[in-house]
Order: structure tokens, then sequence, then C-alpha cells
């Protein structure tokens, strides 16, 4: 497995594309009873509004949700 695969690079390369669309990626860092550690959400900087990974509940988007949307964001631009 090559080191790009790893869950720390991707977070890495998906903030630095996010940051360059006004956007950052948030992590919960606290365990939670249903959804465990580490669920994600993408916050407006503009704005300071939650934009995804908010419903159902706080933090529900996964990294590979997170992934889609980014790589969505960059497809559109082009």
């Amino acid at each position: 497995m090559s080191r790009k695969e790893f869950d720390a690079s991707r977070m890495r390369r998906m903030r630095r594309i996010a940051g360059r669309h006004g956007l950052t990626i948030l992590t919960a860092e606290k365990l939670t009873a249903k959804q465990g550690k580490g669920g994600h959400a993408i916050r407006e900087d503009a704005t300071f509004k939650v934009i995804y990974g908010h419903t159902p509940l706080p933090f529900t988007a996964t990294l590979e949700d997170v992934e889609a949307y980014i790589d969505k964001l960059e497809a559109d631009e082009e």
C-alpha cells in the first residue's frame, strides 16, 4: 500500500482542496454512542455554516463521503 492511500494522507489532500474552495473539514474527536469516533463535516469558511455531514446527526459523514463531495467540487470546477 502506498502512502497516498493512508487515511491521514487522504485527509491532508482533501483539506488542501477544500481550502481552495473556502471550506474546512471538521472531525469529531469525542466518542459518541451512536457513531463512535471521528465522523466528519464540511464547513463554509465565510459563514461558518456546516454545509455537509450534519444530517441526521452532527458529524455523520464518513471519510469516503467527504472525499466524494470534494471530488465532485473538483469535477464541477473543471
